[in-house]
């Protein structure tokens, strides 16, 4: 399973990778590997303004749906199309091609209380 050092994460399982501004999000390695085969990503959000800790869309996997959580408050600005034809993309690379949404971040401040890889890797207990 991988955690990768350079992201930042959440309690509800998401990553994110920050680059100025805009912040990708998706879900990680061990959230993915929870939930099983993914059969269907929905994210409604594009476009809308949401706050940190705000459900941006669900993920569907074979027995289950969860809610995806906002990592940061920001104005979501694209979602990964290849997930639409390919949602098992979440599966087989979460922290590449298995990206979900792209924010544009408002309030970077609130990334000082995201995780880091050793913190996250400490709350699943690996």
């Amino acid at each position: 399973m991988s955690t990768p050092a350079n992201l930042k994460y959440t309690k509800d399982h998401e990553w994110i990778k920050i680059e100025g501004n805009i912040a990708t999000v998706g879900i990680t390695d061990f959230a993915q590997g929870e939930l099983g085969d993914i059969v269907y990503v929905d994210i409604s959000s594009v476009g809308q303004s949401l706050n940190q800790h705000d459900v941006f869309g669900t993920v569907e996997a074979v027995k289950t749906v969860s809610d995806l959580f906002m990592p940061l408050s920001g104005k979501v600005t694209e979602f990964n199309k290849a997930l639409e034809g390919n949602p098992e993309k979440v599966n087989s690379d979460p922290y590449g091609d298995g990206w979900m949404v792209k924010v544009e971040i408002s309030n970077a401040a609130e990334a000082d209380g995201l995780l880091t890889a050793d913190q996250y890797k400490e709350l699943i207990g690996r």
